[in-house]
């Protein structure tokens, strides 16, 4: 059974830091690229980064570039995303996504003073 189980949510205020994990069991994690997305209220889903399975290749998000970072333990079946300098417009629930095909069930994000 594919399960995606995020954690590490919370709420934070402005300029802080969060980090996300997201542990991955049921497939061959090492053979995914791995993104995490983030939905707002009212707003689309959207990308926020993604992390290639083999070369470690990430891409972000214009707006979250040089504050988020997408790592990966292969040996822990696990994908991170390191949240700093956290603004209010990121308050979302963040979802990690094996691509192709799995979705974790969502962590909330909440950055209010």
């Amino acid at each position: 059974q594919v399960q995606l189980v995020e954690s590490g949510g919370g709420l934070v205020q402005p300029g802080g830091s969060l980090r996300l994990s997201c542990v991955a069991s049921g497939f061959t994690f090492s053979r995914y690229s791995m993104r995490w997305y983030r939905q707002a209220p009212g707003k689309k889903r959207e990308l926020v980064g993604s992390l290639s399975s083999t070369e470690g290749t990430t891409n972000y998000a214009d707006s979250v570039k040089g504050r988020f970072t997408i790592s990966r333990d292969n040996d822990k079946n696990t994908v991170y995303l390191q949240m700093n300098s956290l603004k209010p417009e990121d308050t979302a629930v963040y979802y990690c996504y094996a691509n192709p095909g799995y979705w974790g069930q969502g962590t909330q994000v909440t950055v209010s003073s």
